[in-house]
Formats: structure tokens, C-alpha cells, sequence
């Protein structure tokens, strides 16, 4: 893909992906072929500040982790009340990278 491009989509993704790893993925996509290009638009990304908001709401029925995903984790959230409300607070504060971290995944799967 040309450069323009890829500077364009990792601006308006930004904040869907991991900080850490925005270089990385840069040079990824600029050594994309542009027949994907089309499947790059395609990838639904999930909102890392909508899954806090789930998170803080309903983290200990795993609504937070349904949403980005990870069904089995949400699976143990319900089951255990949040982890007896433990699991729940420690979500808090990884619910935001482990979205992005998700959304990686799914940027790469199609790259």
C-alpha cells in the first residue's frame, strides 16, 4: 500500500491499537499489497473506552468480555459473579489494552 494510505487508516484507527505496537503495524501495511486494501476498510474494530463503560456497568455479568470477544472469559465472569467482584476491578484497568489487543488480532488475520 502507498504510504498516504497507511498513514490515513493508523490515523483514524489509532486509537483502536495498541500504542506499543503502532510501528510494528505500520510497516506491516506499507508492505501490504493493495489488492487487500479493500479488506483493511472491512475490519470492525471494537471501541476500547465502550468496552470501560460495559466494564464498569456490567463487569461482573462478563458483558465486557462478550463484547471484545473473549466468550470462554465471559463465560467464567457470569458464572462467578465477576470472579466475586475481584475479576471485575482488576478488568477495570485491562479491559481498554486487552480490546486493542484484540483489535490487533483482527487487523492481522486479514493482513
Amino acid at each position: 500500500m502507498e504510504q498516504q494510505k497507511v498513514d490515513m487508516f493508523m490515523m483514524m484507527n489509532n486509537k483502536y491499537l495498541p500504542e506499543s505496537q503502532i510501528l510494528f503495524i505500520r510497516e506491516h501495511l506499507l508492505a501490504v499489497d493493495d489488492s487487500k486494501e479493500g479488506l483493511l476498510h472491512t475490519v470492525q474494530f471494537k471501541d476500547p473506552t465502550i468496552a470501560l463503560i460495559l466494564s464498569l456497568l456490567t463487569g461482573n455479568l462478563g458483558i465486557d468480555r462478550f463484547y471484545i470477544g473473549d466468550t470462554g472469559l465471559g463465560i467464567g465472569k457470569l458464572i462467578t459473579c465477576g470472579g466475586f467482584g475481584l475479576w471485575t476491578i482488576i478488568d477495570w484497568f485491562l479491559i481498554m489494552n486487552s480490546t486493542r489487543e484484540k483489535n490487533l488480532m483482527r487487523l492481522m488475520s486479514v493482513i
